[in-house]
C-alpha cells in the first residue's frame, strides 16, 4: 500500500501511480462488468502472466480499489470485485472508452 507521504503531489500523478499500467487498467475494466475469479481473468487478458496478474491484484488489494473474497469450498473459490473505491474509477474508465472508441473512428 502507497502511503500518503509516498503519492505525488499532482493529483493525475497520484491516479496514474495507482493505476497507471496497462494490466491493471484492464482489470479494472473486466472488473467493472462483474465479479471475476483468476483464472478467467488470466485467460481474458492475453499476454499477462501470473506473477503479473497476481502482483497487480495484490496491489490493487493493498490498495483499496479491489476486493478478494474467498469462499469455503473444496477447492477453495476466490473473487476478485471492485470495492467502493474502485468503483469510484468508473467514469474515468468510461471516459477513456469513449476516447478510444472516437479515436478509432476518426482516425482509422
Amino acid at each position: 500500500m502507497i502511503k500518503k507521504d509516498e503519492l505525488p503531489e499532482c493529483p493525475v500523478a497520484t491516479t496514474v501511480s495507482l493505476i497507471g499500467s496497462k494490466w491493471k487498467l484492464l482489470i479494472i475494466r473486466n472488473l467493472l462488468v462483474r465479479p471475476w475469479r483468476f483464472n478467467e481473468l488470466q485467460k481474458d487478458l492475453a499476454g499477462i502472466s501470473q506473477k503479473v496478474l497476481t502482483d497487480s491484484l495484490r496491489s490493487m488489494e493493498s490498495d483499496g480499489i479491489i476486493t478478494r473474497t474467498v469462499y469455503p469450498e473444496v477447492p477453495p473459490r476466490v473473487e476478485y470485485a471492485l470495492s467502493e473505491l474502485g468503483e469510484s474509477m468508473r467514469p474515468i474508465i468510461k471516459s477513456m472508452e469513449a476516447w478510444g472508441k472516437s479515436y478509432k473512428e476518426d482516425r482509422l
